[in-house]
Protein backbone atom coordinates (compact mmCIF):
# COMPACT_ATOMS: atom_id res chain seq x y z
CA UNK A 1 0.00 0.00 0.00
CA UNK A 2 1.37 3.71 -0.63
CA UNK A 3 -0.33 6.75 -2.15
CA UNK A 4 1.43 9.15 -4.46
CA UNK A 5 0.94 12.54 -6.13
CA UNK A 6 2.22 15.72 -7.97
CA UNK A 7 1.91 19.22 -7.28
CA UNK A 8 2.34 22.44 -9.16
CA UNK A 9 3.74 25.38 -7.51
CA UNK A 10 2.95 28.94 -9.00
CA UNK A 11 6.52 29.25 -9.12
CA UNK A 12 6.43 26.36 -12.17
CA UNK A 13 8.26 24.51 -9.61
CA UNK A 14 6.70 20.61 -9.49
CA UNK A 15 7.08 18.02 -6.93
CA UNK A 16 6.33 14.50 -6.47
CA UNK A 17 5.28 12.61 -3.30
CA UNK A 18 4.69 9.57 -1.92
CA UNK A 19 4.28 7.21 1.65
CA UNK A 20 5.84 4.16 1.20
CA UNK A 21 3.26 2.07 3.20
CA UNK A 22 5.06 -1.59 3.76
CA UNK A 23 5.02 -4.27 6.04
CA UNK A 24 8.08 -6.21 5.89
CA UNK A 25 11.12 -4.26 7.60
CA UNK A 26 12.63 -1.80 5.24
CA UNK A 27 15.71 0.77 6.13
CA UNK A 28 15.58 3.15 3.18
CA UNK A 29 18.63 5.12 2.81
CA UNK A 30 19.51 8.09 0.24
CA UNK A 31 21.73 7.14 -2.05
CA UNK A 32 23.26 9.52 -5.24
CA UNK A 33 24.24 7.51 -8.10
CA UNK A 34 26.77 9.09 -10.60
CA UNK A 35 26.81 9.89 -14.30
CA UNK A 36 27.73 6.75 -15.80
CA UNK A 37 27.04 4.28 -13.04
CA UNK A 38 27.66 0.46 -14.31
CA UNK A 39 25.10 -1.66 -12.96
CA UNK A 40 24.24 -5.51 -13.50
CA UNK A 41 21.22 -6.40 -15.39
CA UNK A 42 20.21 -9.00 -13.79
CA UNK A 43 18.49 -10.87 -16.08
CA UNK A 44 21.19 -11.23 -18.43
CA UNK A 45 24.26 -10.61 -16.34
CA UNK A 46 25.23 -7.73 -18.92
CA UNK A 47 26.28 -4.59 -17.69
CA UNK A 48 24.05 -1.51 -18.05
CA UNK A 49 25.59 2.13 -18.23
CA UNK A 50 23.84 4.84 -16.86
CA UNK A 51 23.61 8.44 -19.11
CA UNK A 52 22.10 10.78 -15.77
CA UNK A 53 22.71 11.22 -12.33
CA UNK A 54 19.68 10.79 -10.03
CA UNK A 55 19.17 10.93 -6.19
CA UNK A 56 17.26 7.91 -4.87
CA UNK A 57 15.67 6.67 -1.43
CA UNK A 58 15.83 3.00 -2.14
CA UNK A 59 17.61 -0.41 -0.44
CA UNK A 60 20.37 -2.60 -0.56
CA UNK A 61 19.80 -6.22 0.75
CA UNK A 62 21.71 -9.80 -0.23
CA UNK A 63 23.59 -8.36 -2.82
CA UNK A 64 20.73 -6.30 -4.85
CA UNK A 65 19.75 -2.59 -5.16
CA UNK A 66 16.40 -1.71 -4.93
CA UNK A 67 15.09 1.55 -5.78
CA UNK A 68 11.63 3.36 -4.33
CA UNK A 69 11.95 6.72 -5.72
CA UNK A 70 14.07 9.38 -7.02
CA UNK A 71 14.63 12.28 -9.59
CA UNK A 72 17.82 12.41 -12.20
CA UNK A 73 19.62 15.70 -12.58
CA UNK A 74 17.10 16.97 -15.95
CA UNK A 75 13.70 16.68 -13.39
CA UNK A 76 12.45 13.41 -14.41
CA UNK A 77 11.35 11.95 -11.54
CA UNK A 78 9.69 8.24 -10.42
CA UNK A 79 8.15 5.71 -7.62
CA UNK A 80 6.98 2.59 -7.67
CA UNK A 81 3.93 1.48 -5.75
CA UNK A 82 2.09 -2.44 -5.67
CA UNK A 83 -0.12 -3.44 -8.02
CA UNK A 84 -1.14 -6.46 -6.95
CA UNK A 85 -3.64 -8.44 -9.13
CA UNK A 86 -3.22 -6.55 -11.58
CA UNK A 87 0.54 -6.67 -12.35
CA UNK A 88 1.62 -9.02 -15.41
CA UNK A 89 5.25 -9.19 -16.61
CA UNK A 90 6.56 -10.52 -19.31
CA UNK A 91 7.36 -14.71 -18.94
CA UNK A 92 9.47 -15.50 -21.37
CA UNK A 93 13.21 -13.45 -22.71
CA UNK A 94 12.42 -12.43 -26.41
CA UNK A 95 14.87 -11.08 -28.51
CA UNK A 96 12.87 -9.01 -30.55
CA UNK A 97 13.68 -5.77 -28.14
CA UNK A 98 16.67 -3.65 -27.43
CA UNK A 99 16.33 -4.81 -23.38
CA UNK A 100 15.26 -6.50 -21.11
CA UNK A 101 14.59 -5.14 -17.89
CA UNK A 102 14.23 -6.85 -14.34
CA UNK A 103 10.99 -5.11 -12.92
CA UNK A 104 12.55 -4.06 -9.81
CA UNK A 105 15.45 -2.41 -11.88
CA UNK A 106 12.96 -0.60 -13.94
CA UNK A 107 12.62 2.46 -11.59
CA UNK A 108 16.84 2.70 -11.93
CA UNK A 109 16.38 1.86 -15.78
CA UNK A 110 14.16 5.22 -16.66
CA UNK A 111 15.89 7.76 -13.69
CA UNK A 112 19.30 6.82 -15.57
CA UNK A 113 18.52 6.93 -19.07
CA UNK A 114 15.31 9.15 -19.47
CA UNK A 115 15.00 13.02 -19.08
CA UNK A 116 11.88 13.69 -19.80
CA UNK A 117 8.06 12.66 -19.82
CA UNK A 118 8.59 13.01 -23.63
CA UNK A 119 10.98 10.33 -24.21
CA UNK A 120 9.19 7.66 -21.95
CA UNK A 121 7.66 6.56 -25.47
CA UNK A 122 10.40 5.53 -27.65
CA UNK A 123 12.15 4.29 -24.36
CA UNK A 124 9.54 1.70 -23.45
CA UNK A 125 9.05 0.83 -27.09
CA UNK A 126 12.46 -1.01 -27.13
CA UNK A 127 12.38 -2.31 -23.68
CA UNK A 128 10.44 -6.05 -21.58
CA UNK A 129 9.97 -5.82 -17.96
CA UNK A 130 10.60 -9.28 -16.53
CA UNK A 131 9.56 -9.85 -12.88
CA UNK A 132 12.01 -11.53 -10.40
CA UNK A 133 11.61 -12.26 -7.05
CA UNK A 134 13.26 -9.29 -4.61
CA UNK A 135 15.35 -10.25 -1.56
CA UNK A 136 12.52 -8.25 1.36
CA UNK A 137 9.38 -10.44 0.17
CA UNK A 138 11.15 -13.07 -1.35
CA UNK A 139 7.95 -13.04 -3.94
CA UNK A 140 7.75 -11.00 -7.28
CA UNK A 141 6.68 -7.59 -6.66
CA UNK A 142 3.62 -6.66 -8.73
CA UNK A 143 4.44 -2.78 -9.21
CA UNK A 144 3.86 -0.01 -11.78
CA UNK A 145 5.07 3.41 -11.34
CA UNK A 146 4.22 6.87 -11.67
CA UNK A 147 6.61 9.58 -13.54
CA UNK A 148 6.84 13.17 -13.63
CA UNK A 149 9.49 15.60 -14.71
CA UNK A 150 9.67 19.78 -14.65
CA UNK A 151 6.85 20.61 -17.41
CA UNK A 152 4.67 19.20 -14.61
CA UNK A 153 3.36 15.88 -16.97
CA UNK A 154 2.33 13.20 -15.00
CA UNK A 155 2.49 9.84 -16.34
CA UNK A 156 1.40 6.21 -15.46
CA UNK A 157 2.97 3.13 -16.41
CA UNK A 158 1.69 -0.12 -15.86
CA UNK A 159 2.02 -3.59 -17.19
CA UNK A 160 -0.97 -5.58 -17.23
CA UNK A 161 -2.68 -8.47 -19.08
CA UNK A 162 -3.10 -5.50 -21.93
CA UNK A 163 0.88 -5.07 -22.24
CA UNK A 164 2.96 -2.25 -21.04
CA UNK A 165 0.89 0.90 -20.79
CA UNK A 166 1.89 4.43 -21.03
CA UNK A 167 -1.28 6.10 -19.39
CA UNK A 168 -1.58 10.47 -18.80
CA UNK A 169 -2.28 11.03 -15.36
CA UNK A 170 -4.08 14.47 -15.82
CA UNK A 171 -4.57 14.43 -11.72
CA UNK A 172 -1.45 13.35 -10.70
CA UNK A 173 -2.22 11.07 -8.32
CA UNK A 174 -1.73 7.36 -8.17
CA UNK A 175 -2.46 4.23 -5.21
CA UNK A 176 -2.33 0.78 -5.68
CA UNK A 177 -4.87 -1.55 -7.49
CA UNK A 178 -7.50 -1.19 -9.38
CA UNK A 179 -5.59 -0.11 -12.47
CA UNK A 180 -5.27 3.66 -12.79
CA UNK A 181 -7.95 4.06 -15.71
CA UNK A 182 -10.30 2.54 -12.67
CA UNK A 183 -9.78 5.09 -10.64
CA UNK A 184 -10.26 8.02 -12.87
CA UNK A 185 -13.36 6.65 -13.01
CA UNK A 186 -14.35 6.18 -9.48
CA UNK A 187 -14.08 9.65 -9.32
CA UNK A 188 -17.37 10.22 -10.52
CA UNK A 189 -19.00 8.58 -6.89
CA UNK A 190 -18.03 12.01 -5.23
CA UNK A 191 -19.04 14.79 -7.72
CA UNK A 192 -21.02 16.36 -4.76
CA UNK A 193 -17.83 16.51 -2.44
CA UNK A 194 -17.27 20.13 -1.72
CA UNK A 195 -14.92 22.49 0.54
CA UNK A 196 -18.40 24.95 0.81
CA UNK A 197 -20.78 24.92 3.24
CA UNK A 198 -24.14 22.52 3.34
CA UNK A 199 -27.23 24.63 3.81
CA UNK A 200 -30.32 24.10 5.77
CA UNK A 201 -32.77 21.28 3.92
CA UNK A 202 -36.31 20.91 4.76
CA UNK A 203 -38.10 17.22 4.79
CA UNK A 204 -41.55 17.86 4.98
CA UNK A 205 -41.98 20.40 7.70
CA UNK A 206 -38.36 19.08 9.39
CA UNK A 207 -36.07 21.89 9.10
CA UNK A 208 -32.18 19.71 9.12
CA UNK A 209 -29.13 21.69 9.74
CA UNK A 210 -25.76 21.17 9.28
CA UNK A 211 -23.73 19.96 12.84
CA UNK A 212 -20.94 22.86 11.81
CA UNK A 213 -18.81 23.01 8.95
CA UNK A 214 -17.79 20.80 6.13
CA UNK A 215 -20.94 19.20 5.79
CA UNK A 216 -20.35 18.58 2.01
CA UNK A 217 -16.87 16.47 2.59
CA UNK A 218 -19.13 13.75 3.75
CA UNK A 219 -19.05 11.62 1.03
CA UNK A 220 -14.81 11.28 1.62
CA UNK A 221 -13.82 7.39 2.38
CA UNK A 222 -12.35 7.62 5.61
CA UNK A 223 -10.36 4.06 5.48
CA UNK A 224 -7.38 3.02 3.93
CA UNK A 225 -7.88 1.31 0.91
CA UNK A 226 -6.44 2.04 -2.51
CA UNK A 227 -9.85 3.25 -4.20
CA UNK A 228 -10.38 5.55 -0.72
CA UNK A 229 -6.77 6.87 -0.22
CA UNK A 230 -6.74 7.87 -3.96
CA UNK A 231 -10.36 10.06 -3.67
CA UNK A 232 -8.99 11.94 -0.25
CA UNK A 233 -5.57 12.75 -2.25
CA UNK A 234 -7.13 13.85 -5.39
CA UNK A 235 -9.39 15.98 -3.10
CA UNK A 236 -7.47 17.28 -0.96
CA UNK A 237 -4.69 18.23 -3.70
CA UNK A 238 -7.64 20.08 -6.45
CA UNK A 239 -8.81 21.83 -3.82
CA UNK A 240 -5.82 23.75 -1.53
CA UNK A 241 -4.86 27.22 -2.83
CA UNK A 242 -2.07 26.62 -5.33
CA UNK A 243 1.17 27.40 -3.58
CA UNK A 244 3.46 30.15 -4.44
CA UNK A 245 6.56 28.32 -4.28
CA UNK A 246 8.56 25.63 -2.72
CA UNK A 247 8.40 27.24 1.17
CA UNK A 248 4.74 27.06 0.68
CA UNK A 249 4.52 23.49 -1.10
CA UNK A 250 6.46 21.14 0.75
CA UNK A 251 3.65 21.72 3.82
CA UNK A 252 1.20 21.61 1.86
CA UNK A 253 2.35 18.39 0.28
CA UNK A 254 2.66 16.51 3.67
CA UNK A 255 -0.40 18.15 4.74
CA UNK A 256 -1.87 16.47 2.39
CA UNK A 257 -0.46 13.14 3.17
CA UNK A 258 -0.98 13.11 6.25
CA UNK A 259 -4.39 12.64 5.42
CA UNK A 260 -3.19 8.83 3.73
CA UNK A 261 -0.51 8.47 6.50
CA UNK A 262 -1.27 4.77 8.19
CA UNK A 263 -0.02 4.26 11.72
CA UNK A 264 1.20 1.17 13.16
CA UNK A 265 -2.12 -1.37 14.20
CA UNK A 266 -4.20 0.25 11.90
CA UNK A 267 -3.94 -2.46 9.19
CA UNK A 268 -2.80 -5.78 9.98
CA UNK A 269 -1.96 -8.23 6.96
CA UNK A 270 -2.72 -12.58 7.02
CA UNK A 271 1.46 -12.69 7.69
CA UNK A 272 -0.03 -11.11 11.46
CA UNK A 273 2.41 -7.76 10.24
CA UNK A 274 1.89 -4.25 10.62
CA UNK A 275 1.27 -2.51 7.22
CA UNK A 276 2.00 1.22 8.02
CA UNK A 277 3.85 4.49 6.67
CA UNK A 278 7.65 3.88 6.81
CA UNK A 279 8.21 7.28 5.31
CA UNK A 280 6.68 9.75 3.37
CA UNK A 281 8.97 11.82 0.91
CA UNK A 282 8.44 14.72 -1.65
CA UNK A 283 11.05 15.77 -4.19
CA UNK A 284 11.06 19.20 -6.03
CA UNK A 285 11.90 18.34 -9.44
CA UNK A 286 13.37 22.02 -10.55
CA UNK A 287 15.89 21.31 -7.61
CA UNK A 288 16.18 18.06 -7.31
CA UNK A 289 16.56 18.24 -3.50
CA UNK A 290 14.77 15.45 -1.30
CA UNK A 291 12.17 16.42 1.90
CA UNK A 292 11.63 13.25 3.49
CA UNK A 293 10.27 11.95 6.88
CA UNK A 294 9.99 8.69 8.83
CA UNK A 295 7.73 7.08 10.88
CA UNK A 296 9.76 7.44 13.83
CA UNK A 297 11.19 10.79 12.95
CA UNK A 298 8.76 13.47 12.14
CA UNK A 299 10.95 15.91 11.40
CA UNK A 300 11.21 16.99 7.63
CA UNK A 301 14.81 16.25 6.63
CA UNK A 302 16.41 17.87 3.37
CA UNK A 303 19.11 16.51 0.95
CA UNK A 304 20.20 17.32 -2.31
CA UNK A 305 21.32 15.48 -5.60
CA UNK A 306 24.30 17.92 -5.74
CA UNK A 307 25.37 16.76 -2.38
CA UNK A 308 28.70 13.64 -2.23
CA UNK A 309 27.98 10.90 -4.33
CA UNK A 310 27.00 7.73 -2.72
CA UNK A 311 26.95 4.27 -3.84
Amino acid sequence: MCTAMTLQAQSDEVFLGRTMDFSYDIIPQIYIIPRSHIWLNRLNNRQMKNTYRFICLGQKLDGMFGIFDGVNENGFAGAALYFAGYAQYSTSLTQNVSEQIASIDFLHYILGNCSSIRELPALLKNITIKGIPDPITNTIAPLHWITTDRTGDCVIIESTKRGLELIRNPIGVMSNSPDFNWHLTNLRNYMNTSPTQTEDVYWHNIQLTPFGQAGATTPLPGGFTSPERFIRVAYLKTHIPKPMDSQEAIPACFHIMESVSIPKGAVITSRNADDYTKYTAFINTSTCEYFYKTYDDINVKKVSLWHNEKI
